[in-house]
Formats: structure tokens, sequence, C-alpha cells
């Protein structure tokens, strides 16, 4: 273990690290953006909190009047907010000035570390282990190697990681707490795989926009009821998306998540790297002869019919467990 101070004037707690920790920055560099104007924009007295679409945005609907308004999610980051010296504090009114500010400044230009202590992997959630934070810096465990690593795996590790992965959607799409976490940013980079158990799980949360379902369907916005169909986005770059980001907030089903991991992981249209193909490239010769994947990947990440990728993911989440128990 080592020690790692942080410098006076960056108003962070000295912390532990264990020595296979990642650190990653948490908020920009000084001068990258006017503080007294980001302190004005937070410090407004009421209406929705926003930050410009420029940032990471952590959380829909979280609202401030003078931040005593009902909301499950400011709640939740509230009270397991770790860099206090109140922590579990229910009310942000209870936490200092710097504090409060503190925790709304890293919510606007990186909420990453509050996504990691919101929903925690001690808790069943495949994020990265959060250990602290020092100044801009956030320290997470070390999982292990990026899921690039095993593009070229033996077909039985790869129809696993494959499998894993489409739970790993559907988990955060569809859970008890209805908390819905839609992955904006999906490559082979923002994954890695434990060495011991090879359990896939999320080691870059700086792009996770958190919607509650619970408060959707009692607000009742326009069409919030009507199920979401993210759009097929074949651009010539690398892991592209195509989202909205009011739409993934005001709706109680979206195939998001089904769609980014399809797309950009699995499928045939994923390109990393220059490579292209997704992680089940060339399939034993009698699956490819089946047909039956390469049909549930392609309607999973460029449906052709009505709400098509609800239905193929269920179907694709099922077919590789069956693939993946058979191999075993």
């Amino acid at each position: 273990m080592e020690t790692l101070r942080c410098h006076p004037k960056s108003r962070a707690y000295a912390f532990l690290v264990a020595r296979d920790a990642l650190v990653h920055p948490v908020c920009p560099a000084p001068g990258s953006r006017s503080l007294g104007r980001a302190s004005q924009e937070l410090g407004r007295a009421a209406g929705a909190f926003f930050i410009p679409s420029s940032y990471s945005v952590a959380a829909c609907g979280v609202r401030h009047s003078s931040f005593s308004s009902p909301s499950r999610l400011l709640d939740r980051l509230v009270r397991r907010y770790a860099e206090t010296k109140d922590s579990g504090s229910f009310l942000l009114r209870n936490l200092k000035d710097s504090e409060r500010m503190q925790l709304l400044l890293t919510l606007a230009f990186n909420p990453e570390p509050l996504v990691l202590q919101s929903f925690p992997s001690d808790e069943g959630w495949p994020f990265a282990k959060y250990l602290g934070a020092c100044g801009r810096m956030v320290a997470v465990n070390y999982v292990g190697e990026e899921l690039w690593s095993y593009f070229n795996a033996p077909w039985e590790k790869r129809v696993d990681l494959a499998w894993q992965l489409m739970e790993i959607a559907e988990q955060l799409t569809n859970n008890d707490f209805e908390f819905a976490l839609y992955l904006l940013d999906v490559s082979f980079d923002n994954f890695a795989v434990g060495p011991r158990d090879g359990k896939v799980i999320i080691v870059d949360a700086e792009n996770v926009l958190v919607a509650d379902k619970r408060l959707i369907r009692q607000s009742k916005p326009e069409n919030w009821d009507v199920w979401y169909e993210s759009k097929f986005d074949d651009c010539d770059k690398e892991a592209c998306l195509s989202f909205s980001k009011e739409i993934l907030c005001a709706r109680a089903t979206v195939d998001h998540n089904y769609y980014a991991v399809c797309q950009n992981l699995l499928s045939r249209h994923a390109t990393w790297r220059g490579t292209s193909g997704g992680l089940l490239h060339d399939p034993p010769s009698e699956i490819a002869k089946d047909g039956r994947l390469e049909a549930l990947l392609d309607e999973c990440a460029n449906p052709k019919k009505r709400y098509g990728r609800f239905q193929a993911a269920k179907e694709l989440r099922e077919y590789l467990a069956q693939l993946s128990n058979n191999v075993r």
C-alpha cells in the first residue's frame, strides 16, 4: 500500500491506494473551463439541473431548488458520495458549501466517481471498484486485461464474454432498482476481463447516463410509454453510437444498451483498431451454416422489424447462454 497525497489547493483528501489500482482524471485541468461560470450555472436557485452538452451528464432529472426537492437519484448520489466528512448524509443541504460544490462540479465535468460510488461493484453492479479520489484523479481497482486482448481468443472464450456483455446490457437496462444506466461510449477498451474468474467489468464509466425509470413512469413526460428504438449508425469511424440524451431521459422502455453492445462489440458492424467482424467473428462452421447467430446479431445491431432489437437481444442472450454451456 502507498499513500497518495493531494496538493492543498485541490481540496481533496489523502487516501490509500492499492498498488494494483488504475488512476483516471476526474475534473478538467485548470483553465479548461471558467470555474466562475460553472459556479453560476450550478448555483441557479431552481429548475432542472442542466450541464451543457459538451460535458458528460451522469443523471437525468436531478433538480436543485436549494437541493431540497425530492429525487431518488440525487438522494442516492449524496448518500454515497465518499469525498465528504459526513458521508452518508441524506440531504445535499447538509453538506458544507465546499463539499456541495465539489460534488456538483464532479457531476458536471466527470461523473465517473459518482457512478462508481452510487452503483458499486460490491452490490453486484458491473463496474470496477472505486478506491478513492485525489484532486482531479480517481482510482479504481485493476480488473485485468482489456476486452480487446480477447478479440482472437478461442471461440469458447469469446462466446462466454459475449454472453456476459449481453447480460450487462440487460442488467443496466432492467433491474429491481428501476434505474437505467445507459452506456454512451462503448468500445473494446472500456471493458476488462478478470484473469481468474473471467468476469467482464466496465472499467470506464465516464460516459454513463442514469435515468430513473420510476420517476419517468410517475411524471409521464410526452411519449414516455412509447418504446424507443435506437437508430443504427453506419458511420466511417470506430465505436460510433447514435442517441438522444433527452429521449433516453424521457422513455421507460429503451433498447440503447443492446444496440450499443451489438453494434460496437459483437456484430460484423463492430470496428476497432483497424479490424472488423466483432468479438464473434469467424464462428465454427456448423454455427455459421446454421445462420441463427448471424441473424440475431444483425437484428440486434440493425433491426429490420419494428421493435425487433428487443426480441433479438432476448433471443441472443438465450442462444449465447446455450452455446456457452455447450462448450464448457
